[in-house]
């Protein structure tokens, strides 16, 4: 059971990576737009995220808030996502404060995951 949980750790990395990564090959290239490469990982993050806090193959208990936290962080970014996405099919451009916003919490939100115990 303990080998699934850290399978599903690491689809979970994935995911942080393949939102990330998406991201800042954009933003390096200074091209400000919303990818479905981006959205993948977003729901790559998020399912894994929730098989991740059941409470199966655990010998502890879940920090709920910290899984709270990054739901809400994770939600955040689903909703600027899907702001610049529809923005960007409209006007042909992302607001940039949408696009820029992406990144640092994707980033957060991993910060969140490794550094609150």
């Amino acid at each position: 059971m303990e080998i699934l949980r850290h399978v599903v750790v690491l689809v979970h990395l994935v995911g942080f990576a393949v939102l990330f990564g998406a991201w800042i090959v954009d933003a390096v290239s200074r091209r400000a737009r919303i990818t479905p490469l981006m959205n993948y990982g977003l729901l790559i993050s998020l399912l894994s995220g929730l098989i991740l806090a059941a409470p199966w193959g655990m010998t502890y208990e879940p920090n709920y808030v910290k899984i709270g936290v990054k739901l809400v962080v994770l939600i955040v970014i689903g909703a600027l996502l899907g702001i610049g996405s529809a923005r960007q099919k409209r006007t042909g451009a992302v607001p940039p404060i949408l696009f820029w916003l992406v990144g640092p919490l994707t980033l957060l939100n991993a910060a969140f995951a490794v550094l609150w115990r």
